[in-house]
C-alpha cells in the first residue's frame, strides 16, 4: 500500500513484529488495536522539549529524555513567531492541549500558541499573532516524495512542527493532552 492508503490493518503486523522483537509480546492479541497495544507498552511523556536549532523533539519523563525525533519547522525557522503568516515556529512554553486524528497532515496535536504574552506583544505591534500551530505528520503525498523531503532536511511547514507519519504515531500514544511543551531557539 502507498502512504496515502495505509490503515491500521496495514500497520498492525509491523507493530506486532516490533513488539515481539523487543520481547514485549508473545502472541498476537485479538482484542486490542495496534495503537492501543503500542500505547500500553510505551513510557508516557510528562514534558516535550523542541530544540529548533538542532531540529529535534525530545520526549521527557521525570527530567530524562527517553526518545528523540528529527523534525521540520516553519519555512523561516530563525527567531520566534511574531505574527500570523511569518512562517516561523513559536518559541516559549506552551501546552499540547487537543488533537485531531483526521488532520490533513496525517494526525496533529495542537500547541497552545498564542499565549497571553504572545497576544500582548502582537497587540503592541498592531498585528495578529496567528494560531493553529500543531505538531503533525506529513501531507498525504506519494511515499517517494515524502522520503526525498525528509532526506533533504528542509523546513517546509507554515510554522508547525512536523514528524514523519510513523513517528507521529509514536508521539500520538506517548503524549497526553495537557502535556507541557517547551520550544527553544
Amino acid at each position: 500500500p502507498t502512504a496515502t492508503s495505509l490503515t491500521e490493518t496495514d500497520v498492525l503486523p509491523r507493530a506486532y513484529q516490533r513488539l515481539r522483537a523487543l520481547g514485549l509480546l508473545k502472541s498476537e492479541p485479538s482484542s486490542k488495536s495496534a495503537t492501543a497495544l503500542i500505547a500500553d507498552t510505551r513510557p508516557k511523556a510528562d514534558r516535550v522539549v523542541v530544540d529548533k536549532s538542532e531540529r529535534k523533539l525530545f520526549l521527557m519523563r521525570n527530567g530524562q529524555t527517553f526518545r528523540e525525533f528529527r523534525i521540520s519547522l516553519g519555512k523561516a525557522p530563525e527567531g520566534p513567531k511574531l505574527q500570523e503568516g511569518d512562517l516561523r515556529t513559536p518559541e516559549g512554553v506552551y501546552t499540547l492541549d487537543w488533537r485531531n486524528p483526521k488532520s490533513g497532515f496525517y494526525k496533529s496535536i495542537h500547541i497552545s500558541y498564542p499565549n497571553e504574552n504572545d497576544r500582548l506583544q502582537a497587540l503592541k505591534r498592531g498585528v495578529s499573532p496567528g494560531g493553529m500551530i500543531m505538531i503533525h505528520g506529513e501531507h498525504y503525498i506519494p511515499s517517494l516524495s515524502r522520503i526525498y523531503r525528509l532526506a533533504s532536511k528542509k523546513d517546509w511547514t507554515e510554522g508547525c512542527i512536523a514528524l514523519n507519519n510513523e513517528e507521529m504515531d509514536e508521539l500520538w500514544v506517548t503524549v497526553a493532552d495537557g502535556t507541557p511543551i517547551e520550544i527553544r531557539p
